[in-house]
């Protein structure tokens, strides 16, 4: 097969959320319908003790919750799909923003009883910012929500989308017979009384058709009618070049723990979504039909498997082919690598590839080369943009609780942060480390995977810091001296030698910067390529 083909087969997306609305277990039931799994595990659900299978970090089914994204692959109907399932909880978004910067279209999930919440609504901006393409699958139907209406609203007004329904919910919670599916005009219906049980699809070619009332019901029939009508005449029609340019965003209705509507979104999805798009670098554009690979690293997960202290480094690749035992250029370093046993992702099962294309997303074993950001090529020196760190919002000192252990606390630290699990501040006057994390949840996490993975204990001590900022200035400039001098009980360098600033307040960033105006203070690491 060639590039191009290659190319054309694959669909890279991530699935987003707000934590509890159903995104795990959608995940699981596209595996299940994609043929890549034969039994779903229940993500919550303690009469099965099978953990959800993208669920794979002994906390992560300990909690019920996901707290590192996932890669997942599988063939459906001759396209190859990759797929990411992100962490929903608001601790580990940083996590997420990067896994945006790997994907070329989303699925939001939404919950059907809660609506919009704050999670999502972040998320979506990030997406809208970088003009994502986004489904949105309106979930959990199955029980009693919110009007499909209010919700087509409410997801136009705090999402700020532009929706196109193109499937129709019959009834809901204990009343829910089905879904009418205006993508392709048919209906499925639940059978069974227990609603587990997804019916074959019935196709009408008119909507007055009287079998629709037998089927369902008149009064049901009647409704479905009625709404059908108003779509017609208050949304516009689905148009896949505003869908890609991400002006308009379909939208579908369904329940993934009970099956329905899984199907419809994924038949749909592998006809409208992106296959893999062109990215910019601070050179030039890339496009994946070039022949020499190029490729970025959005994610370093270390020991993968606790019993293998292994660290692997997520690359997506952009354009050409990736071999193994072939070499490539680590820009950063300037030097060459060759990976004899790069791994495509099922969940926590891995399998040695000898290519990968466009769109897919390699594992290489890292023995701490790689950061986040990194750009690999076939020789070329070019740097990928856009994978920030953001300045966090908790910090505590970090101590170690077993001198015995120093080295195995330094080289978990050390690895934790080569992840983006968290941010270290090492401050120019004592030396004392500092721990930043986006949400107070991580610091749980570090101290688990500190004690489970490196075998070191650490404890922490409150530290009263506003924000991180970055510092842009000239540091011979008597100005820099002056306030490296004023500041610095606040001065610190994060891991990769970067100045900091720890301001303690709004006030004194805003007084730092009236008094020192050629000391520029940033919130994103990655300061000279976002505008913030």
């Amino acid at each position: 097969m060639s590039l191009t083909q290659e190319i054309a087969k694959r669909k890279t997306f991530g699935i987003i959320a707000h934590p509890d609305a159903g995104k795990t277990t959608l995940t699981e039931k596209l595996l299940l319908f994609g043929g890549a799994i034969q039994e779903a595990g229940a993500v919550k659900s303690n009469k099965i003790k099978k953990g959800a299978t993208s669920d794979f970090m002994e906390i992560e089914r300990q909690r019920g919750i996901s707290v590192a994204t996932s890669v997942l692959a599988f063939e459906y109907k001759g396209r190859k799909i990759n797929i990411l399932d992100t962490p929903g909880h608001k601790d580990f978004a940083e996590d997420t923003y990067r896994t945006l910067t790997a994907v070329d279209s989303v699925i939001v999930v939404v919950d059907v009883a809660k609506g919009v919440e704050e999670q999502t609504e972040k998320l979506v901006q990030v997406c809208r910012m970088r003009n994502i393409p986004m489904i949105v699958f309106i979930n959990k139907l199955d029980r009693e929500g919110k009007d499909a209406f209010d919700l087509l609203d409410e997801v136009e007004q705090k999402l700020g989308l532009t929706v196109v329904p193109l499937s129709l919910p019959i009834g809901m919670g204990s009343d829910f017979q089905g879904i009418y599916n205006i993508w392709e005009d048919n209906i499925q219906l639940f059978l069974e009384e227990k609603k587990q049980k997804v019916g074959e699809s019935v196709k009408f070619d008119d909507i007055n058709d009287p079998k629709i009332d037998e089927a369902i019901g008149k009064k049901a029939a009647e409704t479905l009618r009625e709404e059908l009508e108003l779509i017609q005449s208050v949304y516009p029609q689905f148009n896949r070049e505003d869908y890609m340019n991400g002006d308009q965003q379909p939208v579908f209705f369904g329940s993934a723990l009970n099956n329905f509507g899984v199907r419809e979104l994924l038949d749909a999805f592998i006809e409208i979504a992106p296959m893999p798009q062109p990215k910019e670098t601070e050179e030039r554009i890339v496009k994946p039909e070039e022949k020499d690979f190029t490729g970025f690293i959005f994610k370093i997960h270390a020991n993968m498997d606790p019993k293998h202290r292994d660290r692997l480094a997520f690359v997506k690749i952009v354009s050409g082919t990736f071999k193994k035992n072939e070499n490539y250029l680590l820009v950063r370093e300037g030097k060459k690598m060759k990976f004899s046993s790069p791994n495509a992702f099922f969940a926590d099962k891995k399998e040695i590839v000898d290519e990968s294309f466009p769109g897919d997303i390699v594992g290489l074993h890292d023995t701490g080369n790689f950061r986040i950001g990194d750009t690999l090529t076939a020789g070329e020196k070019i740097q990928f943009k856009g994978i920030p760190s953001f300045s966090p919002e908790h910090f505590r000192y970090i101590n170690n609780e077993d001198p015995l252990k120093a080295k195995q606390l330094a080289k978990g630290i050390d690895q934790l942060m080569d992840e983006g699990v968290a941010q270290l501040f090492t401050l120019d006057m004592n030396g004392r480390k500092i721990i930043g994390t986006v949400g107070a949840l991580q610091f749980e996490v570090i101290q688990y995977r500190l004690e489970h993975e490196y075998g070191a204990k650490c404890t922490y001590e409150p530290l009263s810091i506003h924000k991180a900022c970055w510092i842009e200035a000239d540091e011979k400039s008597d100005e820099f001296k002056e306030f490296a001098r004023l500041k610095q009980r606040f001065m610190a360098k994060d891991k990769y030698g970067q100045s900091v600033f720890l301001a303690d307040s709004a006030f004194t960033i805003h007084m730092t910067q009236e008094k020192f105006p050629n000391v520029k203070l940033h919130f994103i690491s990655e300061f000279k390529h976002l505008k913030e």
